[in-house]
């Protein structure tokens, strides 16, 4: 199992790809990009919420 700490950081990086290809997607007007994006944003920022809650249950 990963540790909160992995779990926040991977998150952070999902995230951040996700906004990245979101922005892409925007500028190129490519709306499957620009979706692909907002979804992997979402996923980082659900990840990076599991890990806080690990954190706070010590798991």
């Amino acid at each position: 199992m990963k540790t909160s700490t992995e779990d926040q950081v991977e998150g952070k990086l999902h995230k951040l790809k996700g906004e990245i290809k979101e922005t892409i997607g925007e500028l190129t007007r490519d709306s499957e990009l620009e979706a692909e994006g907002s979804v992997e944003k979402i996923e980082g920022e659900t990840q990076e919420k599991v890990g806080q809650i690990k954190k706070v249950f010590g798991k």
